[in-house]
C-alpha cells in the first residue's frame, strides 16, 4: 500500500512569484504546485510535508520535503512543474522519516550587493545596500550569535511560537553573505537579525545594544526586517541520510 512508503524530496525554488511555501486559498504557493503534480502522477491527493515553511518571496536552494508514496523520478514532476519550482532528487525513506521533525538542523543565507550602484542581474536576488558597511561590526554580530539564546527580539509580535530559545550552530559572513546553521528559526527571524546587523554595521547601533537583544528584548527593541528577496534556505541536515528499504519494489532514489 502506498502509506508503507515515504519518499523525501530535495527541491530549489525562486520565491519571488509565491505566497511562501505553505498552500493558502486563492495564493500561488510552492506546495500547491508540487502537491499538483503529484496527484496528476499518483492519481490520488498527495499532502506532503516541509522542513522549512519559507514565507513569501523567499527562496530555496534545498528545501527538503516528504510525503506518504513511492519516490518518482524527477524528471517526470518538473515536467508539471512551473518554471520557478525543480525537483533535485526524489529518494525513498525509512518509514518514520518526516521533512520536518527528523530535521536536525536548518542554514540559511542572506545574500547582499553592497555596492554604490544597484544591478539589474541581482533583481530580486539580493538586497542592495549602497552604503559602506563595517566588516567588523558584522563579523563580531554574527560571532554573539552562536550558542544558545533567546531569539524573541527577532520575530514578529504576534506570533504562533511559544518558544523562543534556539540553538545557534554556526553564524557568519562570507564576504557579502550571511549564513546562519540553527536547530530551527522562528518566522522572519534571519531577516530581522540582518537588518538589525546592518544597523550596527551603519554605526546607527552599537555591538552592544545588539547583544543584549539576545537576552528576550521585545521586537520593538530590535531593527527592521530585511526584504525577503536576499533569503535563501540552504539545507537542511538529517542525523543520517534516510535508508533504502530493500525490495525490487521501491527502486532506487533518482535525481534529476
Amino acid at each position: 500500500m502506498a502509506d508503507h512508503f515515504v519518499t523525501k524530496l530535495t527541491l530549489a525554488y525562486d520565491g519571488g512569484e509565491f505566497t511562501g511555501w505553505a498552500r493558502q486559498p486563492g495564493q500561488r504557493t510552492v506546495q500547491e504546485e508540487l502537491e499538483r503534480a503529484l496527484a496528476t502522477i499518483l492519481g490520488e491527493p498527495i499532502p506532503t510535508s516541509v522542513a522549512g515553511r519559507t514565507d513569501a518571496g523567499v527562496h530555496a536552494l534545498a528545501q527538503v520535503a516528504s510525503y506518504r508514496h513511492e519516490a518518482l523520478d524527477p524528471r517526470r514532476l518538473n515536467g508539471l512543474l512551473p518554471h520557478d519550482v525543480a525537483v533535485l532528487s526524489s529518494e525513498p525513506a525509512p518509514a518514520d522519516f518526516h521533512a520536518r521533525h527528523s530535521a536536525k538542523s536548518r542554514t540559511y543565507c542572506y545574500r547582499l550587493l553592497a555596492a554604490p550602484v544597484r544591478s539589474p542581474f541581482e533583481y530580486g536576488r539580493a538586497f542592495h545596500v549602497p552604503g559602506k558597511l563595517d566588516r567588523e561590526a558584522l563579523d563580531a554580530c554574527a560571532a554573539a550569535l552562536m550558542g544558545t539564546h533567546n531569539f524573541t527580539a527577532f520575530t514578529p509580535t504576534e506570533t504562533h511560537h511559544t518558544r523562543f530559545e534556539r540553538h545557534v550552530i554556526q553564524a557568519e559572513w562570507r564576504d557579502d553573505v550571511f549564513w546562519i546553521e540553527a536547530d530551527s528559526f522562528m518566522r522572519q527571524m534571519v531577516r530581522v537579525l540582518v537588518g538589525t546587523m546592518l544597523e550596527v554595521a551603519a554605526a546607527s547601533r552599537s555591538y552592544e545594544e545588539f547583544a543584549a537583544l539576545l537576552d528576550g528584548a521585545p521586537r520593538s527593541a530590535a531593527g527592521r526586517t530585511a526584504p525577503a528577496h536576499g533569503l535563501y534556505l540552504a539545507s537542511v541536515t538529517y542525523a543520517a541520510p534516510p535508508a533504502r528499504p530493500n525490495g525490487p519494489e521501491r527502486g532506487r532514489g533518482v535525481r534529476g
